[in-house]
């Protein structure tokens, strides 16, 4: 098969570029911008181009990948369009992948790139094995793709924005949050829980939903009794599968973590389930918010029948996910962490992690905020959260897919943040700035192309440290 992508750079893109070169098609695409990931598939014998030219389209393509960023308008989507080659959406693909298999999908508005690498991670290394489709390059794999022709399992990332995850019928489902966010596609945060309560519904009969605690997915908050859990706030009386679910804090989840202790950078919890606890497992080099997103991995691979100690052993060996809570420095002096961090539930996670593990150390803060509608959306929250930090830099906002709005900018994001250490800066002048500020913890968060300037700071700073 000759497969086309366009968009071939963004991440769930690459993975299913990814698949199909090892496992033998012909894969080619179109990307506006290079990047590492795009030079990582030419070095892996991709061919890519970045002009929006027609004329540089293979000949012979029997099916063309597309993600919805991609714009319609876009010169090559116009012409395979017109000229009538077959075209499907990345996540249409993806769930003809994954059909009869047994899928395990990771949802929710932030923690599925973790929690999927982490299950991802441990059922690899186990007799059950796995193939997985990631949001992210798991260390562990230097990857976002894991292939095993031989394990029934595949681990999916599924992404809620334009309905994505809906091409999934999952083994086991699991919803890691469900707060307000792509409400540039959905309108309404009701429109968005209806989707996650669809997706919930497709989870197999005699499968498994694991659900995080306390999660609503009806904006009234009524309480529905399903199964005993009546705690979680959902109208779920369609689905099928057992129901389990799962929190960091609190004891009325069947999984939950207890006694979470933090030495040297690493977080130890003992872990209880419905079959007893499991005592001081281990999570190195991590965010505190990580101990939520191991208990819903261990929900999820105990109930496919991974042993206590194969558990153990997956959470103590992996490494992470590039840009999630990653160390980019570790010293005695200076700590320098990069993190995918978007929304103001995660920002405000990941700065609980760092006051967690470096308490009354001076932090500075550098944020570009993705999509002009989300900042609009969120521009409170997002300055209320920011306001919490010793230091902030703001970079101008990431546009990805969107025009300009009037009006939204970071600037209005500024205005609103209580407290005087606040500045505006282009990536230079965040360079210059930095060091300068002479921080002890430095934390750059956005999902834009904030992560090209990251291993320059963190080569400004490594004289500091």
């Amino acid at each position: 098969m000759n497969y086309y992508f366009l968009g071939i750079g963004g991440i769930g893109m690459s993975a299913l570029a990814r698949f199909f070169h090892q496992r033998g098609d012909t894969v080619s695409g179109y990307d506006r911008t290079a990047s590492p990931l795009t030079h990582q598939l030419e070095q892996e014998g991709i061919a890519i181009h970045y002009d929006d030219d027609p004329a540089q389209i293979p000949d012979a393509i029997d099916l063309v990948v597309y993600t919805p960023a991609v714009p319609r308008e876009t010169a090559e989507f116009q012409y395979l369009l017109q000229k009538g080659v077959p075209m499907e959406k990345r996540s249409q693909v993806l769930g003809e992948i994954t059909r009869g298999k047994k899928c395990v999908a990771v949802a929710g508005t932030h923690g599925k790139t973790s929690t999927s690498s982490m299950i991802a991670h441990i059922l690899s290394h186990t007799k059950l094995g796995c193939s997985a489709f990631l949001g992210g390059i798991a260390k562990n794999f230097d990857s976002n793709i894991v292939v095993d022709s031989q394990s029934e399992y595949v681990v999916v990332e599924a992404d809620e924005y334009d309905r994505s995850f809906l091409q999934l019928h999952p083994f086991c489902s699991v919803i890691t949050a469900t707060d307000p966010d792509h409400l540039d596609i959905y309108g309404t945060h009701e429109n968005m829980l209806e989707a996650f309560r669809q997706f919930a519904s497709q989870t197999e009969p005699g499968g498994m939903l694991i659900l995080k605690e306390g999660i609503s997915m009806c904006e009234e908050h009524e309480h529905h009794h399903h199964e005993g859990h009546d705690h979680h706030e959902m109208h779920l009386d369609n689905v099928e599968a057992s129901i389990r679910s799962y929190t960091a804090r609190g004891i009325d989840a069947d999984y939950y973590s207890q006694n979470v202790r933090n030495y040297n950078g690493n977080i130890y919890f003992d872990l209880r389930t419905p079959k007893g606890v499991i005592y001081d497992l281990e999570l190195p080099n991590t965010a505190l918010y990580s101990v939520e997103n191991a208990v819903a991995a261990a929900a999820a691979v105990l109930g496919l029948g991974v042993s206590d100690q194969e558990l153990r052993e997956g959470l103590r060996t992996y490494l992470g996910v590039r840009r999630r809570f990653d160390y980019r420095i570790k010293t005695k002096n200076l700590v320098m962490i990069d993190d995918y961090a978007h929304h103001p539930q995660e920002i405000a996670a990941c700065l609980e992690s760092v006051r967690y593990l470096y308490p009354g150390k001076r932090l500075v803060v550098v944020f570009q905020p993705h999509l002009y509608s989300r900042t609009r959306d969120f521009a409170d929250e997002f300055a209320k959260v920011l306001s919490t930090v010793d230091e902030l830099i703001m970079m101008p906002i990431y546009p990805a897919r969107e025009q300009r709005i009037p009006g939204v900018s970071s600037s209005m994001v500024l205005h609103k943040v209580k407290g005087l250490s606040k500045y505006l800066c282009s990536a230079d002048q965040v360079l210059e700035l930095v060091p300068v500020l002479f921080p002890d913890v430095v934390l750059t968060m956005g999902a834009g192309d904030i992560d090209r300037l990251v291993p320059r700071l963190e080569e400004a700073l490594k004289g500091m440290s």
